[in-house]
């Protein structure tokens, strides 16, 4: 291949270094006006009267919208409510405002107005009379018999939708055949994406009836139809477009960017006039989802030998006030938690359940993260039963291609034994208990974890994807593809792709993604699946252009079409030295003859299985708790690595947020359900100075399923990097922690226990 595999320079890379690149933040219309949003101080309460006389008196007001003056249509804020499981129904639970609130920072009321500082203004002149009611914050609490419903369910007191339950073959029997059984209940955090662009759009009602939708979203198709739905506009007189770079997605903004597209456009309706909202960085932490906190149970049986017998798993997952993601994800937690060890006995029971606190959703890892830093744990607490090491103890049980399993795609490639072997020499595994450090007061020790993924939707959803590539006049072409870049590098490796099959470079071809007005369908950047997925179909579009140019081409210069290619540009004959003409040439004397070449992919994409296989290296202060990550061996296998250094990136960043979700991230709740986290400020991310030394090493399988062979990157960065942290603090202290994160206070009280019993 002479163009994937390269790491050709990425195609917004000057826009974005130089403050070229536009943002919804960069935008504006003549006539714009600026919206705000008012939000709940209560996590529960009933709206008993609202009064927005004053706020609407204030000179510059233009709208203030309420429950009372804005469309009633129930919908889901994520795209769930586009593309759910055949047979089965969305969770639709939100509207634009209603008439109770059900956590701290839900919308109650939105004014627009000719400025930021009027539109503040107006929204303290909104005078609105609460009726308290019991709130609980946590889904264990959620489910007893004393806690008021937050929504009507019919699966059980506060559960959205339905119960995930996988059963494969007989448990008890599984459980039998084991000699040693470990278990555990692990309490895992409510993290943040912190992204840097918070949510944001921009809408405008023309005369016509047409909305356009300017916005964060990660998915512009899906976005638009739930905009049709809860105002009733047809589909193809709404456009949802990316303005048209995004700042930072992993997952929060999947549908839509939290309710900043249905406002904004709500606003614009009442106003007839373009209107802006963009949420402060406190409200993208309060009002915007969250990554599931919860529980999760692991039972895990083997016979003594180390095979492995059988693994029970069950998740609780906290949805916060509204569905969101929350019936999809313990779906992803059973399914991928269940799909990396070959055990002939396999239990699953999960759901989420309603809470007074921010609606949780997809977050990078989506579900997999969870799972696997409780799996993870479990295998190297039977490892340690057993008195087998823990790399070996995985490498006998990882399922292999041809093994039975629970997904219902097939497992055609597996690099997960190379992933281990190679983390390991890199890591030096064989020192583990053995690496000591000059002062005596810190202690060094070494972790792995491992994990699979997915390379797309859930298959059976809708998941079909489009491409478009036109030919234009001078020979340069035209890609459309429904997919947003949200950061990823999507433009720069579908171009790649598709410069690969029509053997030209890769500056001939030009993107146009995110925008619905001048892309076809597909449901988003999302999923570890926009190279995958939108790569298919960019392939197949690639390959009907090329047929066609080649067809044509034979029939002009009377030759069999086998034995024509392109080549660098020209079409040549590649079985003489005949026919030897400019790709550009040709395109135009094919215009002058009214002949334009366009390609068009339309499929439905299977799916893949990434692996991975993580290794931390860790120092813990024993005098404060402290915990330093100091090295991260990222093995992955991404099948074909279509831009190594784009895969590197992907897999760079996704540590680092795992490493921020097993030391320090958190949001807390307090007694009134107020965030105690709500800015880059108060809330723990790791920092340049927090990074540990990442070394990505790229394993290459080529899967079969997957366009040239490759396979998803976006999430899988983060799935085995918490359990590998935690495993690497046990392996220094010898204290099995069943809780994240590993913060200061956490950890320094875990060791003065232990040194008190000492």
């Amino acid at each position: 291949m002479k163009i994937v595999g390269r790491s050709v320079e990425r195609t917004d890379a000057v826009a974005k270094v130089t403050g070229a690149g536009m943002f919804i933040t960069d935008f504006s219309l003549p006539g714009m006006l600026f919206g705000k949003t008012l939000r709940s101080p209560h996590s529960h309460a009933r709206i008993v009267n609202i009064d927005s006389t004053k706020a609407l008196a204030l000179p510059g007001v233009k709208a203030v919208l309420t429950h009372e003056n804005t469309p009633r249509k129930r919908f889901n804020t994520s795209a769930t409510m586009t593309f759910t499981v055949p047979n089965t129904k969305p969770v639709l639970d939100q509207r634009i405002f209603d008439d109770h609130v059900r956590y701290v920072g839900d919308e109650v009321a939105a004014v627009a107005a000719v400025s930021e500082e009027i539109a503040e203004q107006a929204l303290k002149l909104i005078q609105v009379d609460y009726e308290l009611l019991p709130a609980v914050y946590d889904p264990l609490l959620a489910m007893e018999s004393a806690a008021l419903p937050i929504h009507p369910c019919r699966e059980g007191k506060n559960i959205p939708g339905n119960i995930v339950r996988i059963l494969y073959n007989d448990i008890d029997k599984g459980f039998e055949k084991s000699d040693v059984i470990v278990e555990g209940t692990f309490k895992l955090p409510v993290q943040k994406q912190a992204q840097l662009e918070t949510q944001a759009a921009l809408a405008n009602a023309d005369a016509n009836g047409n909305l356009t939708v300017w916005s964060t979203t990660q998915t512009p198709h899906p976005t638009k139809i739930i905009l049709s739905a809860v105002f009733g506009i047809a589909n193809s007189k709404i456009r949802v477009l990316n303005p048209p770079y995004v700042g930072g997605g992993f997952g929060v903004r999947i549908g839509c960017s939290a309710k900043a597209e249905p406002i904004a456009a709500a606003l614009s309706l009442a106003t007839r006039k373009p209107v802006k909202i963009v949420y402060s960085r406190e409200e993208d932490f309060i009002a915007s989802d969250t990554r599931h906190g919860g529980y999760v149970f692991v039972r895990l049986g083997a016979a003594r030998d180390g095979t492995f017998q059988a693994l029970e798993l069950k998740g609780i997952l906290n949805a916060g006030a509204y569905c969101s993601f929350s019936v999809e994800t313990p779906g992803v937690l059973g399914a991928m938690g269940l799909a990396v060890y070959c055990i002939p006995h396999a239990n699953y029971y999960g759901h989420s359940v309603y809470t007074n606190t921010t609606p949780a959703g997809a977050f990078r890892g989506f579900g997999n993260t969870q799972a696997m830093s409780a799996i993870e744990s479990a295998v190297d607490m039977m490892a340690a039963k057993l008195g087998i090491d823990a790399l070996e103890l995985r490498l006998k049980n990882i399922i292999k291609v041809g093994d039975p399993w629970c997904l219902p795609y097939p497992c055609q490639s597996t690099g997960l034994a190379e992933c281990i072997k190679e983390g390991a020499k890199r890591i030096g595994w064989e020192e583990r208990g053995k690496r000591i450090t000059n002062d005596p007061h810190k202690r060094r020790g070494i972790g792995m974890g491992v994990s699979t993924h997915v390379s797309n939707s859930w298959p059976f959803c809708v998941d079909y994807d489009n491409a478009i590539i036109t030919m234009q006049q001078d020979g340069s072409m035209q890609l459309a593809v429904g997919v947003p870049e949200i950061g990823c590098g999507s433009a720069t490796t579908l171009a790649q792709l598709a410069a690969e099959i029509l053997g030209v470079s890769f500056k001939r071809i030009s993107v146009v993604q995110g925008d619905t007005a001048a892309t076809p369908f597909d449901i988003g950047s999302h999923a570890s699946r926009t190279l995958y997925a939108a790569g298919t179909a960019v392939l197949a579009a690639a390959q009907q252009l090329k047929r066609e140019i080649l067809q044509y081409a034979a029939e002009e210069y009377h030759i069999s079409v086998e034995k024509l290619d392109i080549i660098d540009g020209v079409i040549k004959d590649i079985k003489s030295e005949g026919v030897f003409v400019e790709l550009n040439e040709f395109v135009w004397q094919a215009h002058l003859r009214n002949r334009q070449f366009i390609g068009i992919g339309q499929t439905v994409p299977g799916n893949a299985p990434p692996w991975q296989a993580h290794f931390a290296e860790i120092e813990v202060d024993l005098t404060t708790g402290k915990i330093d990550v100091l090295k991260i061996v990222a093995a992955h296998d991404v099948g074909k690595a279509v831009n190594p250094q784009i895969v590197e990136g992907q897999i760079e960043g996704g540590v680092l947020m795992g490493v921020g979700y097993a030391t320090t991230e958190e949001i807390r709740y307090d007694t009134k359900g107020r965030q105690q986290s709500y800015n880059y400020h108060n809330y723990m991310l790791p920092t340049a100075a927090d990074r540990p030394e990442i070394e990505a090493v790229i394993i290459e399988t080529c899967d079969p399923s997957g366009p040239l062979g490759a396979k998803g990157v976006g999430e899988t960065g983060t799935t085995p990097t918490p359990a590998a942290i935690m495993n690497a603090v046990y392996d220094a202290l010898g204290i099995r922690f069943m809780e994240l994160p590993l913060n200061q206070e956490r950890v320094y009280r875990a060791i003065k226990r232990l040194e008190e019993r000492v």
